[in-house]
């Protein structure tokens, strides 16, 4: 009589195929959900700037929800790539904190304020022309 054996092989090939595709999704699922653990979250502190005339920029600090994690020495103000002296820098981690200094071009002064945390990080709060 006839029997029929070859059934049997694609059967057990397509659970093995199966087995596979699962066991590799979990380890690459493992690998992505383990890499993001890493990652920091994002401080938020907010920092307004304004042209008060043609020779001024006022910076003003309005907290967020980072502003208690701030540094004492909090921010580093650059104009045109060059840093502003930060001994009399007076914006400070104080909610409210003002800062005026000179502009040297009407409306064309590019201003870049980094904040600094208490746990060592930085980060640009503020990037703009003015």
């Amino acid at each position: 009589m006839y029997t029929r054996d070859e059934a049997v092989s694609p059967v057990i090939g397509v659970i093995l195929m199966v087995a596979i595709t699962v066991i590799l999704a979990a380890v690459i699922a493992a690998f992505v959900f383990g890499m993001a653990g890493n990652v920091d979250k994002t401080k938020i502190v907010s920092i307004a700037g304004e042209r008060v005339n043609s020779s001024a920029i006022k910076l003003t600090n309005f907290g967020g929800q980072d502003a208690g994690k701030l540094a004492d020495w909090a921010f580093n103000v650059s104009v045109n790539g060059a840093k502003l002296d930060t001994s009399s820098l007076q914006l400070g981690k104080e909610v409210g904190s003002i800062q005026y200094f000179d502009a040297a071009n009407s409306g064309k002064d590019d201003v870049v304020v980094t904040a600094w945390f208490t746990d060592g990080k930085s980060g640009v709060v503020y990037n703009s022309r003015l």
